[in-house]
């Protein structure tokens, strides 16, 4: 297979020049069958991964085979159908563990999606506070002690942490953007200190697809003994993600943004902070006795999923990780390289258009924000519609970056394994085209 020498992010978010395959898009694209229809009798052209990724067959198979042969609770029953279903649950469990470097499957907690997994560790934050003498100190939060996040987070990174403090008297406090698109770490030290309980940030931006590095943020943390947590959503589906290598406490991610189906997402913890958490629902499977008079709980992870969970998106979920490795994460992450350098410059040929977020591409993923002077993102959505060509348009559930630049809202073309430069080129086209109609 061809090689090509690229500049693709390690574990640690640094950059590295690596020898890597390329990725035969035409052969992946076949694995995609939505990309047999027509929109508006054109070609779909999807620019909108940053939502949700496409699905490819093997998935869309897993979640049929499932129902059809399958289909039984977990955890539950001896017969046959509650084993199988079990043990392709706990398969998938296993599949996640060892796709982003976990010591072991106990470590993985599933969820209906990146927004439950990151409520999840704000709860225990919020349950251990009502009880302090009762729980572990590190998730006791007092009036004064802080939870840190950043200017650039999704909403789901940004109200979680907003209602913890109004429920304990924390302070809510976050790095904000440079310019051009980073996150502005000048006032490190000022904005992590001896109070901080919890820092929160994304790994990469769904919005500015800018790639953070969380080294100096996870450096000082440890230094004043504050837990780090990153959001994982955008940058798990496109690149390599290793948790021990990272130094991480916690990470989420949801699985339909990384070729899986909707309705699953994952929190990754070490586990002895796992076993330190409080339960964040209560009900069947999380626990361990329960009588009239007290209920003790169940060993994590299963202390974190109560009643009936995603069985069989957990098992489509673990599909789609084989599937990606065997695409290997550092080929889609030297494509997603490939197309930003690809976007970056067709997309400066269009008058009159601003790209927000870095310049350099080594510093971004395949999420390409924008304004078109004069035209607003609806309009600019509504008309590439009509070319086929799928882009999001709106805050993308981070209003505070569109405030930031001084916007109401953006459109946002994002890539993935399918993206073929020609359908960049279909964007150029109809932005064109857009031009002119708001001439």
């Amino acid at each position: 297979m061809k090689t090509v020498t690229d500049t693709a992010s390690t574990p640690s978010g640094s950059l590295a020049s690596v020898e890597v395959p390329t990725l035969d898009v035409a052969r992946v694209r076949a694995d995609f069958p939505i990309f047999e229809r027509l929109i508006n009798g054109r070609p779909l052209v999807y620019l909108d991964s940053a939502n949700t990724s496409q699905k490819p067959r093997v998935v869309i198979d897993a979640l049929r085979e499932h129902y059809e042969v399958h289909n039984a609770n977990v955890a539950r029953s001896v017969h046959t159908l509650g084993t199988e279903a079990t043990a392709a649950y706990e398969g998938a469990r296993a599949k996640v563990a060892t796709f982003i470097g976990a010591a072991g499957p106990d470590e993985v907690v599933f969820a209906k999606n990146a927004t439950e997994a990151i409520n999840l560790v704000a709860y225990a934050f919020g349950n251990a506070s009502v009880a302090p003498k009762a729980n572990d100190e590190r998730f006791v939060l007092r009036p004064g002690d802080e939870i840190v996040v950043s200017e650039m987070e999704h909403h789901s990174n940004i109200v979680p942490w907003q209602m913890l403090c109004e429920r304990t008297g924390a302070t809510f406090k976050w790095f904000g953007i440079t310019d051009d698109g980073y996150l502005d770490l000048s006032r490190l030290d000022e904005v992590i200190t001896e109070r901080t309980k919890l820092v929160s940030i994304a790994y990469v931006s769904n919005t500015l697809g800018t790639i953070n590095d969380p080294a100096p943020i996870i450096a000082r943390a440890r230094q004043v003994g504050a837990l780090v947590m990153l959001d994982g959503s955008q940058a798990v589906p496109q690149m390599p993600v290793d948790v021990a290598a990272l130094d991480l406490d916690f990470l989420a991610f949801t699985g339909h943004k990384m070729a899986g189906p909707t309705g699953i997402g994952v929190l990754w913890a070490r586990s002895s902070l796992l076993s330190a958490m409080p339960p964040f629902l209560g009900g069947g499977s999380m626990i361990e006795t329960v009588t009239m008079a007290k209920t003790t709980y169940a060993p994590p992870p299963a202390r974190f999923e109560a009643g009936t969970p995603p069985i069989a998106e957990a098992i489509a979920l673990g599909t789609a990780i084989d599937y990606l490795t065997g695409l290997d994460m550092r080929v889609v992450a030297a494509h997603e390289r490939g197309l930003t350098t690809y976007a970056l410059d067709a997309l400066s040929t269009v008058e009159g258009l601003r790209i927000y977020g870095p310049t350099d591409p080594a510093d971004r993923g395949g999420t390409m924000s924008f304004a078109l002077d004069g035209v607003h993102p609806h309009d600019v959505g509504q008309i590439l519609d009509e070319f086929g060509v799928e882009v999001r348009v709106g805050h993308h559930c981070a209003r505070p970056v569109c405030a930031r630049f001084g916007v109401a809202a953006m459109t946002r073309a994002s890539f993935y394994v399918y993206t073929t430069p020609h359908e960049i080129d279909e964007l150029v086209h109809g932005l064109e085209h857009v031009r002119k109609v708001f001439a």
